[in-house]
């Protein structure tokens, strides 16, 4: 029985160990199928992608510099622009402030302009008018007077009335 059992159990190994090598073949037609796909997308990869790669990284390489270039440039074009903006922004608020004390200055001047013209106007009408008024006065009473010794004549005024409503317009 023990030599019955033991071929049994070679028998079983000799089974396991050819189920074993079966897989392991198996195993290997599947790793050399996957290995040639592998190496046929590696060849495309290596055709196709890699020059790209390298186009790429050439362009980097070469354009760097030049862009970095382009950045400084702007940045400083930008702290230019910013500054002239400043400088405008308070020159025309100088100029506005300039503008704003001329128009106060030459409001100021017409006002005593105007002033004086109404002052002057007011020294004609007492200095001049007036008199030139009582000179009248006094002309048209020596006129009567005169008139009156030499011939009874009234002297009369060569006025015409007119009615104060029509003085209005």
């Amino acid at each position: 029985m023990n030599q019955n059992l033991l071929t049994l159990f070679v028998g079983l190994t000799a089974v396991a160990v050819c189920l074993q090598m079966a897989i392991l073949f198996l195993m290997y037609l599947s790793t050399k199928k996957t290995s040639e796909r592998i190496k046929t997308l590696a060849d495309t990869v290596e055709q196709k992608v890699l020059p790209a790669v390298s186009a790429v990284n050439t362009f980097i390489t070469e354009t760097g510099p030049k862009v970095q270039s382009i950045v400084n440039d702007v940045a400083e074009s930008t702290s230019l622009v910013k500054q002239q903006v400043e400088r405008l922004n308070i020159t025309m608020n100088d100029v506005l402030d300039r503008t704003r004390l001329q128009v106060i200055r030459a409001d100021e001047i017409v006002t005593r302009t105007m002033d004086r013209v109404e002052e002057t106007t007011e020294i004609v009408h007492h200095v001049v008018l007036s008199p030139v008024r009582q000179l009248s006065a006094i002309l048209t009473g020596v006129m009567a007077g005169v008139g009156d010794l030499v011939g009874n004549r009234k002297v009369q005024r060569s006025r015409k009335a007119v009615p104060r409503d029509e003085m209005f317009i």
